[in-house]
């Protein structure tokens, strides 16, 4: 049996209405990877969408929709995988990092203060990456 000395340190964050928030900008994701068909498929799905609020029998005006995800779809949650599916990728030369849903656990083994110092870079590109793509950690 081997025994590690050091520690795991990890930090778990949650994206803060991760349906809700996704940016359409995930369109820009796809382009590279899918062709154009289904792009134009997905855009019809996410955008072009009006929306209002009813409160005690009044209506608001319709506005745009400019983000998020039609819950409740079987493409929904797909859609939310891709959107957030690079995170590891730009983290792996700092820590590990895995995602469940709208979670994100980063992770390092501890054994030096470059260890400690890789995973706050870690933490620092992702904190980085949910800038760029609008996305709130809590």
């Amino acid at each position: 049996m081997i025994l590690l000395s050091g520690q795991i340190n990890a930090i778990f964050t949650d994206f803060e209405k991760a349906f809700d928030k996704v940016s359409h900008t995930l369109l820009r994701k796809l382009t590279d990877r899918v062709d154009d068909s289904p792009i134009l498929w997905i855009k019809s799905f996410l955008c072009n969408s009006l929306l209002r609020v009813k409160i005690n029998g009044f209506f608001s005006d319709w506005v745009d929709v400019i983000s998020g995800i039609p819950q409740g779809t079987i493409l929904g949650p797909i859609l939310s995988i891709v959107y957030i599916n690079d995170l590891p990728d730009m983290c792996k030369h700092f820590a590990k990092v895995c995602l469940f849903g709208d979670d994100a656990k980063l992770y390092k083994h501890v054994l030096t203060d470059e260890d400690h110092i890789a995973l706050k870079n870690g933490l620092t590109i992702l904190h980085s990456w949910s800038d760029k793509w609008l996305v709130r950690q809590t």
